[in-house]
């Protein structure tokens, strides 16, 4: 049996949200890791100029597309709102984690709760193995063809964004305060609120679609920092390499090796557990690089796990002293949680409005990160809200049509809470 909808608004949206996302996610914007501009990829101007087309067709006049590529447009309040205004924010880049172009959805309607094979690498969505996807039975489910991303990480909050926006400027009745729109680039590589202007968005606060399950409310997020380890080894022909050769490429991945593997990894660790994740080791013999994150709730703790990390290092690399080691810190962002405690009515807000769709929240932190997570230090308070997308940053990934019309219907629903006396 299909499965049904929160609400009769959540239905009513469905259609809109699921055509706009199918067309959104056929456009490559798959983000590049160490970018020169902003955006780091043309493709995210492309979809740019696509969302600010769609907003001025909707009647966001004033939607455009900054030279950084950050989308803004205001869709203006009426009087029960009292002037104020809110913000909502989703990404237009995808994840460097796995092939983006070529993105081909496939829209499973009615889903049986069997494997769902796609037709691409062999690739297989199995419920008894992702306990998310067993749980929806009858929804519609869109998935890639297998072998790219789908891309609903963050274009289901995109497409949730501009179908609640365009539905309450084509309703304008429905009380609403004024709804400022953004929609950010490069967030997939820690990028996304290094040029967003927060005293020219002029929201009180904001949210994010960025979430996954079905009534996710998200006010903490990790503390993350980026590590590249670089090392420099002696380079000489293997023939001649007896007493000479210095393997930067097996120096670098002995330090992998010597990291923990028992503990502080993201495969032995859940909940408010932090780690250390190395994702890349590229290199030669002369030269070779390691990248990681580095992530924790507790800044402490960060702390602890980076210094860990360094001793590692240089620890590994001091057995052949004519080796040559660098250990680059960035700070990416910080838990949200320390901005969000200061202003406990916006994340009240957003629950209250999920409750309003009918959903009972889910409260729960988030091992990642977010557009809030800066913005929230950088002055927005900007907690985090589902999506209804699933195995994110893979070519598993997938989403719920119903769930992301749930979506849909809590930007409405947001915007109603925000307007009954103005304090959320």
């Amino acid at each position: 049996m299909p499965a049904s909808y929160t609400s009769a608004l959540a239905e009513s949206l469905a259609p809109d949200v699921l055509a706009r996302f199918l067309r959104y996610v056929r456009i490559d914007t798959q983000s590049r890791r160490d970018r020169t501009a902003s955006p780091s990829t043309p493709g995210q101007l492309e979809l740019g100029r696509v969302l600010v087309a769609e907003l001025q067709e909707a009647g966001l006049d004033d939607a455009r597309l900054d030279e950084n590529g950050y989308v803004v447009g205001t869709l203006a309040g009426n009087a029960a709102a009292n002037g104020l205004t809110i913000g909502l924010i989703a990404h237009m880049d995808t994840s460097p984690d796995a092939p983006g172009a070529g993105v081909q959805p496939i829209v499973h309607r009615g889903y049986d709760g069997g494997v769902l094979d796609l037709p691409r690498e062999g690739t297989r969505l199995d419920p008894a193995s992702m306990p998310e996807l067993a749980e929806k039975v009858g929804h519609d489910i869109v998935t890639g063809s297998g072998d790219t991303l789908l891309g609903a990480d963050d274009k289901a909050g995109v497409a949730e964004i501009m179908a609640g926006v365009a539905y309450m400027a084509a309703n304008p009745d429905l009380p609403r305060p004024t709804l400022r729109v953004a929609f950010t680039p490069d967030e997939e590589i820690g990028e996304g609120a290094t040029l967003f202007d927060v005293g020219g968005f002029g929201a009180r606060c904001a949210y994010t679609l960025d979430g996954s399950d079905l009534g996710e409310l998200q006010d903490e997020t990790f503390s993350a920092v980026e590590a590249i380890v670089s090392i420099r080894g002696v380079d000489v022909h293997p023939g001649q390499a007896t007493g000479k050769l210095v393997n930067a490429l097996r120096l670098a991945s002995q330090v992998v090796a010597a990291l923990p593997s028992e503990t502080l990894t993201p495969e032995t660790t859940a909940d408010r557990e932090g780690f250390i994740h190395p994702y890349e080791l590229s290199g030669t013999a002369a030269k070779a690089q390691i990248r990681l994150i580095v992530r924790d709730f507790d800044d402490e703790l960060l702390a602890h796990h980076v210094a860990l990390l360094e001793r590692t290092a240089k620890r590994v690399t001091a057995a052949e002293p004519r080796a040559r080691v660098e250990v680059k810190l960035r700070e990416q962002y910080r838990n949200m949680r320390q901005y969000l405690n200061e202003v406990p009515n916006v994340t009240d807000a957003a629950e209250a409005a999920i409750r309003a769709e009918g959903i009972e929240p889910i409260r729960r932190p988030i091992r990642g990160g977010t557009d809030g997570s800066r913005l929230s230090e950088m002055g927005l308070p900007t907690p985090n809200i589902f999506t209804g997308g699933h195995e994110y940053h893979s070519v598993r990934e997938w989403a719920s049509v119903q769930d992301m019309a749930a979506a849909a219907a809590v930007v409405v629903r947001l915007a109603e809470v925000w307007s009954q006396d103005g304090d959320g």
